[in-house]
C-alpha cells in the first residue's frame, strides 16, 4: 500500500485477519506449535484459532525476522504463519533484511542452518506491506506540497528491490480520507459479509484444486495458475496489450492471472472475463508509476 501519513494504510493491515478464512484446524494445529516452541502461547490456550498478525519494527534484524539464534527458534515470518505478517515503513527496513524473505515468499518455509544442525520451519503467510510515496511522504498528495526532488524520491523508492516488488501480487495506492468520508455516518461495509464472500470464495478453490497439495489460489505453482486462469479472448488481449506496454516479468504475469482468478471467485464465475483481468492489473501501480 502506498499513501500518504495518516491515509488509513495501518489500520487496514490491521482489519485484514478479519476477513480472511477461517483456520482449518490442520492451520491452527500447525500455528499452535510454532507458539509452543516460542513460548508465545497464551495462558490456559490449547489451541491457536485465530490467524495471526504480526508487525515487526523496521529496526529487526535479518534473524529476528526469518529465525535463528544459538539455538534456532522462528521469526516473525514463521510466527505469522496461516497469518499476516505487516511490514510497517518498507524502505526503513534493512535492504539485507528484506531480501532474505524472498525463500520464505515463494516457498512457504524458512531454512535455519548451523554447523550441527539444519531445522525448517513453516512460513506461509500474507505479507502487507506500507509505504510513502516519497520521503516526506505526500509526493502526490492534492492537499500539501512535496518537499522532495525527483533524486530524492527515486532514491526512496530504489530501496525496495524489483524482484522484491515482482513477488507481491498488489500494489495499490491509499489516497487520504476526506472530511466528507469520515463525517459520513453511513458507514461501510462491515467485516462479516465480506468475510462470507471470502469464505465461499475459499471453497470455490477448494473444490478446483481438490486433486492437487494445494487448497488456495495463493498456493498454485505457475503451471496450475495458468492452467485454472485462462481468461476469455477480450481478457487475453487485455492482457497482451498490458504485457506490452507495461513490460511486465513472466512472474508479474503469473501474479495477474493469479488475481485476476481469485477476483473470478469471488464474482462466483467458473471463466475469468476481461473485467477480471482489467481489475488485476489496476492491482499493479508500482509496474505503472514507480518501475
Amino acid at each position: 500500500m502506498i499513501g500518504s501519513p495518516g491515509a488509513g494504510k495501518t489500520m487496514l493491515a490491521r482489519r485484514l485477519p478479519s476477513i480472511l478464512p477461517d483456520m482449518s484446524f490442520d492451520e491452527a494445529l500447525e500455528t499452535t506449535k510454532i507458539y509452543s516452541v516460542t513460548g508465545l502461547l497464551p495462558d490456559h490456550s490449547s489451541l491457536f484459532a485465530t490467524r495471526p498478525f504480526r508487525s515487526p519494527h523496521h529496526t529487526i534484524s535479518d534473524a529476528g525476522l526469518i529465525g535463528g539464534g544459538a539455538i534456532p527458534k522462528p521469526g516473525e515470518v514463521s510466527l505469522a504463519h496461516n497469518g499476516v505478517l505487516f511490514l510497517d515503513e518498507l524502505p526503513e527496513f534493512r535492504k539485507n533484511v528484506l531480501e532474505v524473505m524472498r525463500q520464505p515468499l515463494e516457498d512457504g518455509i524458512v531454512t535455519i542452518s548451523r554447523a550441527t544442525t539444519s531445522i525448517t520451519y513453516p512460513a506461509s503467510f500474507m505479507l502487507v506491506a506500507a509505504m510513502n510515496p516519497c520521503p516526506c511522504g505526500y509526493n502526490g498528495d492534492p492537499q500539501k506540497d512535496c518537499t522532495c526532488t525527483p533524486i530524492q524520491i527515486q532514491r526512496y523508492r530504489a530501496k525496495v528491490s524489483g524482484p522484491l516488488l515482482d513477488r507481491i501480487d498488489i500494489h495499490i495506492e491509499v489516497p487520504p480520507v476526506r472530511y466528507k468520508e469520515l463525517a459520513d455516518e453511513a458507514g461501510g461495509e462491515s467485516s462479516a459479509p465480506i468475510k462470507t464472500r471470502v469464505n465461499m470464495a475459499r471453497q470455490i478453490q477448494k473444490v478446483r484444486l481438490k486433486r492437487s497439495r494445494v487448497h488456495s489460489n495463493s498456493q498454485m505453482s505457475p503451471s496450475m495458475v495458468r492452467k485454472a486462469s485462462r481468461p476469455d479472448e477480450k481478457g487475453v488481449k487485455l492482457l497482451e496489450t498490458a504485457i506490452d506496454k507495461l513490460g511486465l516479468s513472466a512472474r508479474a504475469y503469473d501474479r495477474i492471472l493469479k488475481v485476476a482468478r481469485t477476483i473470478a471467485d469471488l464474482d462466483e464465475s467458473d471463466t475469468v472475463l476481461a473485467h477480471h483481468i482489467s481489475e488485476a492489473i489496476q492491482y499493479r501501480s508500482l509496474d505503472r508509476s514507480m518501475i
